[in-house]
């Protein structure tokens, strides 16, 4: 679930993320507890759902929630979501509560058919059965939809599901979330979140060659439909280690803090996820965020201002990038993001950069803050070799340093862009 895909937040339940609820005034016998039991268990189940962003993939554009049929691309070919409604015969309303939690927490589903990890099965193992169980009794609330959907669309010989029996073995762990008992219940708290439900590695941790997380670089950032999702850790120029805690907690609430503005696919995220979630879970992911160790890595330096293609890049700029994100790269703050020290301009792989000159994007949009700045497209306007120019400029700039992009780099990766809106 990114897009994503991505991916990527959040709910904790062993911890009690929800509030108390004050002792009901009749007997354990009263239909009225059992209806109140039954209410509490589908909010907490809708709550799970929105944090762990099921209808960033199980929800077409234009469709009905939940339905199923959005194209989920993936480097082995195309999955289609599936329908998660209550419909008997195209939904999940014949699935019993094991076959359910056997989808979410093991990749199995009835009769055995095995889910490819499109479906983030490898995160959702660490959710606690009750948590599954919530979200399958809000899914039982929701419209039923007949929408048949054929999820697989992969070419051989990627189709044949049970291939995944072997993945599965190399790169699936399966076991619930247990708490660290040297750390805080909040980071505890935050942990599951990211973890668990909210799959954020899904999308921040890059992938072999297989599809299997490489977890020797677990939230360290990859490739993902066209998009770069950034270092999650605490280093201090491509991660987060700049951002305090209230950073994270107003990024991941409106899309916008001091830092960066959220665009691609993690605009989608926070629009759908995360910012419909409590502040206390979004400050217990925010205290884990900032716990997570920097990758050991050489320190680099910034090309040198004299540089041929930095004078041709600053002269780009002043044309082109200037007005708004300012002489000194410092931009407006909650209006148009930072380039100076900025993780995702000096991320390692350029990606997000390509994308965002060659396409353009726009900002997401929340209820806090419903203005959604735009940046314009500029690969009708710009030749390789003036955006890659404009790239070096900006990644070794202000304190910046990143390595250079090559103009063939950027004529390789012209036709792999797709434009994409939220």
């Amino acid at each position: 679930m990114i897009a994503r895909t991505t991916a990527t937040l959040l709910f904790f339940v062993g911890m009690a993320v929800l509030p108390a609820r004050a002792a009901s005034p009749t007997g354990p016998g009263d239909p009225l507890t059992h209806d109140r039991q039954a209410f509490d268990e589908i909010e907490r189940g809708r709550y799970l759902a929105t944090a762990a962003d099921c209808t960033a993939c199980h929800t077409q554009n234009g469709g009905k929630p939940f339905a199923g049929g959005r194209k989920l691309p993936t480097p082995f070919g195309l999955l289609l979501a599936p329908n998660i409604t209550p419909d008997y015969e195209t939904g999940i309303g014949r699935w019993s509560d094991d076959d359910f939690v056997s989808a979410m927490r093991r990749g199995v589903g009835p009769g055995g058919m095995h889910l490819y990890p499109a479906m983030p099965y490898p995160y959702f193992t660490r959710m606690t059965r009750k948590d599954v169980l919530a979200i399958r009794a809000y899914l039982n609330t929701i419209e039923p939809v007949r929408h048949e959907v054929n999820a697989n669309q992969l070419p051989f010989p990627f189709r044949i599901r049970a291939s995944m029996f072997g993945w599965n073995t190399l790169f699936f762990s399966p076991g619930e979330f247990q708490a660290n008992p040297g750390k805080s219940e909040e980071w505890n708290r935050g942990a599951y979140l990211v973890e668990g439900p909210g799959h954020c590695g899904a999308c921040h941790t890059p992938k072999n060659f297989l599809g299997g997380d490489k977890t020797s670089e677990r939230l360290e950032g990859g490739v993902l439909v066209g998009w770069y999702s950034p270092n999650l850790t605490a280093d201090e120029r491509i991660g987060v280690g700049t951002w305090s805690a209230d950073d994270i907690v107003g990024y991941l609430k409106t899309g916008h803090n001091r830092h960066a503005a959220a665009t691609g696919p993690m605009a989608e995220v926070i629009q759908n996820s995360t910012s419909k979630l409590f502040d206390d879970d979004l400050k217990a992911i925010a205290v884990y965020l900032k716990d997570q160790p920097p990758p050991q890595r050489e320190k680099l330096s910034p090309v040198a201002q004299d540089e041929p293609v930095m004078k041709r890049g600053q002269a780009i700029y002043v044309d082109n990038c200037a007005a708004c994100h300012g002489g000194d790269g410092r931009g407006v703050a909650n209006l148009f993001p930072t380039l100076k020290d900025s993780p995702v301009v000096q991320a390692k792989d350029p990606t997000t950069l390509l994308q965002i000159v060659i396409h353009g994007t726009r900002n997401v949009a929340t209820d806090p803050a419903p203005t959604a700045p735009a940046m314009p497209a500029f690969g009708w306007r710009l030749s390789d070799d003036e955006i890659a120019a404009v790239l070096a400029y900006i990644r070794n700039s202000w304190g910046n340093a990143a390595a250079t992009v090559a103009a063939d780099d950027v004529s390789k990766r012209r036709p792999q862009l797709t434009e994409t809106t939220p």
